[in-house]
């Protein structure tokens, strides 16, 4: 089915490249009580190498008896479910109820995975944003599905939002030819943000507390017939243990970005970056964390542009980021010299992220006006949000355009993906102009919200489908304006920036270099080679010539 193609896409990507520990994604969930305005706020990087085809899918009405066919990479049926009456709107992973559902995937125990289940993870996101109205609803719905469908993938951690409440909702299959999955669900308590990133998170949870936190029956009696869990240990039941235990490995490709946020929204915690380096007996990371201040929609964009600036992990420092600081690492990530195996860092912001977004779940406003998403393509550090939102019924076409094997200047996706590119041949001199438009561009455009929703509201009052027609209009405009802007920036760059000379205000091609730290470097790695020979001024030049 073609409503499915896009998540299907999406999913696959992630399937089949994420055990390499090569991409992944990153989830970022802020309460309203966690929030400068109220707001419920998601974050989603989506990460692989994949062209995203933004996607809007239209609120429909079905017969009694109908079934929704599921099918397989190649369009072979894999399967039916029973269709409902009515299946909601949705944009992206923003439903019209300003419901909003993202994931990573955390893999876990591989002999776990059913691939005589009926239903991905991508599947049932999708099923989610169109049959639920609230958070608490779509966990019912998800873990309905899969208890009479059965679950297809591996370990998901998912997020999920609505204007009130956010929960992080993790789930794992129930190995080969059972229906049903282990699962958890916990509510983020109100003024506490959370975050995952392709590890299990959830640890030890109430068993009588249903209000905070559901779980499936068989969650932990299932892990100790597996072996996962010995009762007579003496330790909690934790879920993150049991189904998708600790390495140095996974905790450095995941925990090391959990680490980033906390630290970044709540400094005055000082965690140690000790648990993300594997160190025996450190203390793991809290499932919560309450930030030092209020965050606003801005603050949250800047805390998923990361490369751990400023720590003993950043990227953009030491012999690895080159002579001009650059993060980005090529895959793979693992690698091995004289038998010993090492790994780049994995950073929030990578040049492997497909999209990403950041969700706006207002209560006080109505939900044709409250639902919203920044939506934005490629590297997060190098993007630039705009605004879209969830009542949309057009989208700007350069998002909805591409693919991953031809270049196409009228696709939104490659005209950032060639920015991103293009800035890492001289980054620390590239950078700052990215910055400037992303922060010209996104600055206005969050400026202009207040007057922009003060408008819709008005006209929602009198007419609901002009405010709709409105923000619609709004959303496409401001889109097509940041990726004419991205076009032009990507020929700006290219014409200042070539041949290893930087041009002048005048347009005059000048030599710049390298940077003396980087230039000693090389001296002391290769200090005869490059060495100009001393001439002896006792020594006339003319005796030295033949």
């Amino acid at each position: 089915m073609k409503s499915f193609f896009f998540l299907f896409i999406l999913g696959m990507s992630l399937w089949f490249i994420l055990p390499s520990n090569s991409i992944g994604c990153t989830n970022l969930l802020v309460t309203k009580g966690a929030s400068k305005d109220g707001s419920v706020i998601l974050t989603y990087t989506c990460d692989g190498e994949f062209h995203p085809i933004l996607k809007q899918h239209p609120a429909v009405d079905y017969q009694p008896g109908d079934s929704l066919v599921m099918r397989d990479w190649s369009g072979k049926i894999r399967g039916k479910i029973a269709q409902v009456a009515h299946t909601y709107s949705y944009v992206s992973l923003i439903n019209e109820h300003q419901l909003v559902i993202c994931e990573t995937t955390f893999s876990g125990r591989e002999e776990l995975i059913n691939p005589q289940g009926l239903l991905h993870y991508w599947d049932l996101m999708q099923l989610g944003l169109q049959r639920a109205k609230t958070a608490r609803e779509a966990i019912a719905v998800i873990t309905n599905l899969v208890a009479e469908y059965g679950y297809r993938s591996s370990g998901e951690s998912i997020s999920i939002a609505d204007t009130e409440e956010a929960w992080i909702l993790e789930i794992i299959g129930p190995g080969f030819g059972s229906k049903g999955a282990q699962w958890v669900a916990v509510k983020v308590p109100d003024g506490f943000i959370s975050a995952h990133a392709n590890k299990a998170r959830i640890g030890t949870f109430p068993l009588d507390d249903p209000e905070n936190c559901l779980y499936s029956a068989n969650v932990i009696s299932f892990a100790v017939e597996k072996g996962y869990f010995n009762p007579a240990s003496g330790e909690p039941f934790r879920f993150n243990e049991a189904y998708c235990p600790s390495t140095p490995k996974n905790l450095r490709y995941a925990e090391t970005r959990v680490w980033s946020l906390f630290r970044r929204a709540a400094p005055s915690l000082n965690l140690s970056s000790d648990y993300h380096r594997a160190v025996p007996g450190a203390k793991r990371y809290p499932l919560f964390v309450k930030p030092d201040k209020k965050l606003s929609v801005q603050d949250v964009f800047s805390l998923m542009r990361d490369h751990y600036e400023g720590t003993d992990f950043d990227m953009t420092k030491g012999v690895d980021a080159g002579p001009f600081g650059s993060p980005t690492r090529w895959r793979p990530m693992n690698w091995k010299v004289d038998s010993v195996e090492y790994a780049w860092e994995r950073p929030i912001s990578t040049q492997q992220t497909g999209f990403s977004l950041v969700s706006q779940s207002r209560s006080w406003l109505p939900r044709e006006i409250g639902g919203l998403l920044w939506y934005g393509v490629d590297d997060t550090y190098t993007s630039c949000y705009f605004p879209l939102y969830g009542s949309v019924d057009s989208l700007p076409k350069p998002f909805t355009i591409g693919n991953l094997n031809q270049f196409n200047w009228n696709s939104a996706w490659w005209a950032f993906n060639l920015v991103a590119n293009f800035a890492n041949l001289r980054y620390s001199a590239m950078l700052p102009i990215i910055q400037s438009v992303q922060k010209e561009l996104e600055g206005t455009m969050l400026s202009d919200q207040r007057e922009i929703e003060k408008k819709a509201l008005q006209i929602f009052k009198t007419e609901p489908q002009g405010a709709k027609k409105y923000l619609t209009e709004y959303s496409v405009s401001q889109g097509n304006k940041v990726y004419q802007r991205w076009h032009k920036l990507g020929i700006q760059l290219i014409s200042k920036f070539n041949d290893g000379y930087v041009q002048d205000k005048n347009g005059r091609p000048r030599e710049t270099g390298y940077s003396e730290g980087w230039l000693r470097r090389v001296v002391k790695e290769r200090p005869e080679q490059f060495k100009l020979p001393q001439m002896n001024p006792a020594i006339p030049q003319s005796k030295l010539v033949d």
